[in-house]
């Protein structure tokens, strides 16, 4: 019986040589055999630009533990395909300037929509995902895009549409 569990992480965590010290958090699916290669095709064609196919062991979080739904052993690591992206993609960008990066997801649109209501919702999903799984850079970045967003609708250049989602961040 073919099924396959998929996640996606940052490419951080195959920058370091030794164990970076903060947690990648991310959720894992499990998608059933009869599925997998329809939901195969639709992320190869949705990663397509920027991602390469690994393999990684995913911890499950003692939240999702409590909440298990499938007849395996919830304590066990599970191996999943994962979407990363490498440095040594033509896409990779590497490490960049905060605010200038804030900039950019303001004003970039994807064919999945609008980049900014993907990192709000990337930030909301890893603080729904436990107490411990907020992301510094992510976090970090949707204030900083809120404030952009503050500071262009106070100026006057709508640059893009204001967010109706503000989580409750302090916007200095």
């Amino acid at each position: 019986m073919r099924s396959k569990v998929i996640c996606k992480y940052k490419a951080e965590i195959y920058q370091h040589t030794s164990p970076p010290e903060e947690k990648v958090w991310g959720a894992a699916y499990h998608i059933p055999p009869e599925h997998v290669d329809e939901v195969q095709s639709y992320l190869d064609i949705r990663e397509i630009n920027g991602y390469s196919i690994q393999y990684t062991t995913f911890h499950p979080s003692k939240i999702a533990l409590n909440s298990a739904e499938n007849d395996q052993d919830p304590t066990q690591p599970i191996k999943c395909l994962v979407y990363i992206g490498l440095p040594t993609n033509p896409q990779f960008v590497g490490p960049q300037d905060p605010s200038a990066l804030a900039e950019h997801i303001l004003g970039s649109v994807g064919p999945s929509g609008e980049n900014k209501e993907y990192l709000y919702m990337l930030e909301k999903s890893l603080l729904d995902l436990s107490p411990e799984s907020e992301d510094n850079h992510v976090v970090d970045l949707a204030r900083r895009c809120r404030k952009l967003e503050m500071l262009n609708k106070l100026d006057g250049r709508v640059i893009v549409k204001a967010s109706q989602d503000v989580v409750g961040h302090d916007l200095v």
